[in-house]
């Protein structure tokens, strides 16, 4: 399914925080009409809210009764409402019981204590307090097992856990990764020093979830995001540790949208390219080709390699810039234009002919599919695309062996 930010205020493309399109759908006529959120446990889910939460909400907010408890997983509201209009009131609810009140970021979980609502937020340990006037407050303070003691909102907390153990299934994690036996038996064992939402918390003092701010905690908190999200622009900025878009997804949010306002992206010179990665400091980084190799093409990239070649070569300085930009180009052409993996064999070519990535690298880039910039299974789909150009490369080094002989 499509997929939209979860603050949809930010038009940043690589806005790492994701969730699917509310997807609904109208059934029955006359008073017995209805609508039904198909998707609604995803979207829930991406929020680590629980369901009933938002169905809820929109009841509240669109005066019809709403089924809370579903038996059989269909969320459902009383009367037709359109996917475009429920999405609106997502936003507002996203606002009000998501978002953290100093840095906007989703990554909050909800602590109910005295009747009172608080917004923990992991990404800056910021608390926040939710309006108690609200009608989905009142619902939540009444349905939450632990409204007086000060302990997490389970449905909360196990909406989150399940988030956190579907990530990192979807990421093959081992070794006491959550969800495994490892980590089940951690939760058995009441071993509660890693916020994963553990069935131990229940009996953990609120005071003991402050979050750890520091830099180290900070960098540990983004390894454990999931892939996808890692690499919605290519890698997030793990050496400064920081949350939220880095100067990377800046640059290339600004490169698409000169493209947008200039009428494609041919348009956008390589010397105002240049001079807005080197005012976010990072003309000099490996990461920025990537970016580049993602956003300065379309799908004439083959034949705009040659007038794109001055800039990258002045920005491609060693191997692991190299490498970068083949893994930027394994995104742009496996992920963002599926359309153009068959040109894949050209656009090395094009490369390697323009000095921009040198043998030894293509031939080690082609040996081994990686998941750092795409999935496994895409990865070896555009290696598999490469073989031809890769076959040609060997067969040229063994001829040329074969002048020099002679």
């Amino acid at each position: 399914m499509a997929t939209v930010n979860i603050r949809r205020d930010v038009t940043d493309p690589f806005y790492r925080y994701k969730m699917e399109r509310l997807q609904s759908k109208i059934e029955g006529k006359g008073n017995g009409i209805k609508t039904v959120i198909v998707n609604l446990n995803s979207v829930a889910q991406s929020l680590s809210r629980p369901p009933s939460y938002l169905i809820k909400y929109f009841g509240f907010e669109l005066g019809a009764q709403a089924n809370a408890k579903p038996s059989d997983d269909r969320w459902i509201i009383n009367g037709a409402h359109d996917a475009p209009k429920l999405q609106d009131y997502l936003d507002g609810f996203i606002a009000k019981f998501v978002l953290c009140k100093k840095c906007k970021n989703p990554e909050t979980d909800i602590i109910i204590k005295d009747d009172e609502i608080t917004l923990d937020c992991k990404a800056c340990g910021q608390r926040s307090g939710v309006d108690p006037r609200l009608k989905l407050s009142t619902f939540i303070v009444r349905n939450s097992a632990t409204g007086k003691g000060g302990k997490k909102d389970k449905a909360a907390k196990k909406a989150r856990r399940n988030k956190e153990r579907n990530e990192a299934t979807a990421n093959g994690e081992k070794d006491g990764s959550p969800g495994d036996s490892n980590s089940d038996q951690a939760e058995e064992n009441g071993d509660v020093g890693r916020c994963q939402g553990i069935e131990a918390e229940d009996e953990i003092e609120d005071d003991s979830w402050a979050v750890d701010v520091s830099e180290e905690a900070v960098k540990a908190r983004a390894k454990e995001l999931p892939d996808d999200l890692k690499r919605s622009l290519v890698l997030e900025n793990e050496e400064e540790g920081a949350d939220g878009p880095s100067a990377y997804d800046h640059l290339g949010s600004w490169i698409l949208n000169a493209a947008t306002e200039n009428g494609g992206v041919t348009n956008v010179s390589d010397v105002d390219i240049y001079k807005k990665a080197k005012e976010f400091g990072i003309e000099n980084k490996h990461k920025t080709v990537a970016v580049l190799a993602q956003t300065i093409f379309d799908e004439k990239i083959t034949k705009q390699v040659d007038s794109r070649a001055s800039l990258l070569k002045k920005m491609i300085t060693s191997d692991r810039h190299e490498k970068a930009f083949l893994g930027g180009t394994e995104r742009f052409v496996g992920k963002d234009h599926p359309e153009l993996v068959a040109q894949i064999p050209a656009i090395l070519l094009a490369y390697y002919q323009n000095d921009l990535v040198s043998e030894d690298v293509l031939k080690a880039w082609g040996s081994k599919a990686s998941k750092k910039y795409v999935d496994l299974a895409t990865s070896k789909k555009v290696r598999k695309a490469a073989e031809p150009f890769l076959n040609w490369l060997e067969t040229a080094e063994s001829d040329d062996e074969s002048d020099d002989e002679e």
